[in-house]
């Protein structure tokens, strides 16, 4: 009995954070069909996958001999979990016209929490761990996400939920003319071409448009220093004001409040000081930059309304700001300084921001 209640408790948790994520498991389906509605029908992506086992999975090899299932995941993802029954028998029925493999989504997830993941499931299949550009191949925007290529080389399905109708598009999949692959989509599209940036580098010269549809220039035109007023590090120019990018995610405080306390407690601790900075520094700009994955801009919107965010807000939803920035992890904070430097990036919540952020408001 002693073993029984914690149990059942256990249980009662995950349906409790399945619910808080999706509201409802349709919420999900809804979400992964509309993103794979401009998709179904193309070419596939023609990369070279890498397993956490040090193996290289050239998907363009395997386009017109066998079918291909990619199954987006996270550790801290319940539907992925309460599915994972379902994809690991898919895994072991499979025969040689059906490669299935596990992608994780690579958002707060770390190698060793992948691993220690695998073992505790006793996941067989491949998995690989995305940086991005996959995700950004194939519209990711939920977990799991299901994507089934036929023999041919082209998308099937793109959906959500393990039923009948993720079965059939395995089945079709399989039994589908294995023709010769499609051409093309060898580097994924922008996602494949993303330039990266770190601390030390020019910041690009990219806008975003917040929720109130205002534009936010990640980077100043610089102009002259006016004579008579020297810049205080002796640049002779002036880009204004320096930036602040604020990487987050709408659900981080509320859906990983159990499954991920740690973690939950930084997007919390990060949200309460960026909120307290901006207005002691009212001559910096910020901006909150939210993964789409598992958001739209109503959700967005709706965080931005319950917590009573006040720094504008921008939904990247295709992850390109993410992958830029080589952002994996939620919250992050990259500070720009006032001539278009990245000046430091900081990874969850720091005691040191306020001085970090004193320090780059000085240099001018």
């Amino acid at each position: 009995m002693r073993l029984a209640q914690p149990l059942a408790h256990f249980w009662w948790l995950l349906s409790v954070l399945a619910c808080a994520l999706a509201h409802a498991q349709g919420t999900g389906q809804q979400r992964a069909e509309a993103a794979g509605r401009d998709l179904v029908g193309s070419p596939a992506p023609r990369l070279v996958l890498k397993t956490i086992d040090g193996e290289a999975i050239d998907l363009a090899s395997l386009y017109g001999k066998k079918a291909v299932y990619l199954k987006f995941w996270a550790t801290w993802c319940v539907p992925c979990r309460e599915q994972m029954p379902h994809f690991e028998r898919t895994y072991e029925s499979a025969g040689s016209d059906l490669a299935v493999i596990a992608v994780n989504a690579g958002f707060n997830d770390s190698i060793d929490d992948v691993r220690a993941y695998r073992k505790q499931l006793g996941i067989r299949m491949p998995i690989v761990i995305d940086d991005g550009t996959l995700g950004a191949a194939l519209n990711l925007r939920v977990t799991p996400q299901h994507v089934v290529i036929g023999r041919d080389g082209r998308i099937q399905y793109v959906g959500h939920l393990a039923n009948e109708r993720l079965d059939a598009a395995i089945q079709a999949a399989r039994a589908s003319p294995a023709i010769g692959a499609p051409g093309g989509n060898d580097s994924s599209g922008a996602a494949g071409k993303t330039s990266r940036y770190e601390p030390g580098d020019q910041a690009p010269q990219l806008s975003a448009q917040t929720l109130d549809g205002s534009q936010f220039d990640l980077r100043q035109p610089e102009h002259p220093i006016e004579p008579g007023h020297p810049s205080r590090s002796g640049h002779p120019t002036d880009s204004g004001h320096p930036a602040v990018l604020v990487f987050l995610s709408p659900w981080c405080e509320s859906y990983l409040e159990t499954s991920r306390a740690a973690v939950s407690a930084k997007c919390r601790e990060a949200r309460v000081q960026v909120d307290a900075l901006a207005k002691q520094h009212p001559g910096v700009r910020w901006l909150g930059i939210a993964s789409g994955l598992w958001a739209t801009k109503a959700d967005l919107g709706k965080y931005q309304t319950d917590y009573k965010v006040t720094i504008p807000l921008t939904l990247d939803e295709s992850g390109a700001l993410f992958r830029t920035f080589q952002v994996r992890n939620v919250p992050t904070v990259i500070i720009i300084d006032s001539h278009g430097r990245i000046d430091r990036r900081i990874e969850g919540s720091d005691p040191q921001l306020p001085a970090q952020l004193q320090a780059v408001t000085l240099v001018r």
